[in-house]
């Protein structure tokens, strides 16, 4: 059963990849169609994220009454629901009332599984399950490609991920009895807890400074990602479609990291995968700054700051049941992906406007200070958990 389990679990986070990057793909084709400007975009980029942070923060109440894989299932439907929605939608109004269950199934989804897996899982299958996520956010653009190019319209490719989400949405409640793990029913949390409020998370040692290592490090990933192709276009006068593919490889290497990281995560443990990680995307961002006569180190940074991300999102993940407990987790990775989603929303336009008011070139110091911000909080929490853990062993001797 468990082997099925993990199954239905990595098909999940391929469908958590599905949506993500379908917006940007169809948009230049859809804003065309509904009679919008191509910056109404960011509206809709918005109401999915609010979303997403509402339903990440009322996860572990919702994953406690109704159990992981309820809530999995559940808020797959809604998104499968949400992607119809768009497919028939032929206004501005509509689109941004579909993107409403389009996020509040999104934030579920994730906060309840990444929970689930950092219970009963080892870091292997969280580095291999983040991968499979990026598999997912790969694969979409190339079914709205096909549906563009091959005259279906963008309709039809929202419409043909929305069918895969509902056959796993069906696929999810007919596994829900394998969710039964570890004493659990229908994935409810083996440690029977309160559930606890914002004021009491915040209150737990140690979550300000996870809390600012996540936001720092979603900030770092989007910003990196976004704003790869402008600048080495603006600033370092290279081709566009150079530009686009290196772009393109940035995230590549995030997917072939993570699946890399998982052949060692077990043996490195989480700390020392963060650590790594973190240091990676330093010395990636240091080529990306070093003015040489070539461009080909910025290009490799690119890069090896794809392969520095890798771990460090699952690994995150993963030590939360350990730095916090495990009858916290829930309410921490819930607060955790409300702090992503900020950071991954709002960070890169800030450095849009530092682009356009001051320069461009300042893009690898922003991006070497939230990985020099992520050091800095997660060495301060692995002193915090290092101190709970000493007291914990005093007190059991």
């Amino acid at each position: 059963m468990s082997a099925c389990l993990i199954a239905i679990i990595y098909i999940a986070f391929i469908s958590l990849g599905l949506p993500d990057s379908l917006l940007g793909s169809a948009w230049p084709v859809m804003h065309g169609d509904i009679g919008v400007p191509v910056s109404y975009m960011g509206i809709i980029t918005m109401i999915i994220s609010g979303g997403t942070i509402v339903s990440s923060l009322f996860s572990d109440r919702l994953t406690r009454r109704f159990g992981a894989g309820l809530v999995t299932a559940v808020s797959v439907f809604l998104t499968a629901a949400a992607l119809f929605g768009f497919s028939v939608s032929n206004s501005f109004v509509s689109l941004c009332l579909w993107a409403v269950p389009y996020g509040l199934g999104a934030g579920a989804v994730d906060a309840a599984l990444n929970n689930y897996v950092a219970l009963h899982y080892s870091s292997r299958h969280m580095n291999w399950l983040h991968c499979f996520w990026g598999v997912g956010a790969a694969v979409s653009p190339y079914i709205m490609s096909y549906c563009l190019t091959g005259g279906y319209g963008w309709n039809n490719g929202y419409l043909s991920v929305s069918i895969v989400q509902i056959v796993l949405t069906a696929l999810l409640f007919i596994s829900l009895p394998l969710w039964k793990r570890s004493g659990t029913e229908g994935g409810a949390t083996a440690v029977p807890a309160n559930t606890l409020s914002l004021p009491q998370v915040f209150r737990i040692k140690g979550v300000p400074y996870i809390l600012v290592t996540f936001f720092s490090y979603c900030a770092l990933e989007q910003t990196a990602g976004l704003w790869a192709s402008s600048y080495l276009v603006q600033y370092r006068g290279i081709g566009a479609d150079v530009a686009a593919q290196f772009a393109s490889l940035f995230f590549l290497g995030i997917t072939f990291g993570r699946f890399l990281c998982g052949f060692f995560a077990d043996k490195l443990g989480d700390k020392w995968l963060i650590r790594i990680g973190i240091y990676t995307t330093l010395a990636g961002a240091a080529l990306i700054l070093l003015p040489l006569g070539t461009d080909l180190p910025a290009l490799a940074g690119l890069i090896i700051i794809g392969f520095g991300c890798a771990p460090i999102y699952p690994a995150i993940i993963h030590s939360t049941p350990f730095n916090f407990g495990k009858e916290n987790s829930q309410a921490v990775i819930g607060i955790q992906m409300a702090c992503a989603y900020v950071g991954s929303t709002f960070m890169p336009p800030i450095f849009g406007l530092i682009a356009s008011h001051v320069q461009i070139g300042l893009y690898p110091l922003y991006l070497m200070l939230f990985s020099l911000l992520m050091l800095l909080m997660s060495e301060r929490l692995n002193r915090t958990a290092g101190r709970r853990a000493a007291g914990a062993d005093t007190n059991h001797l």
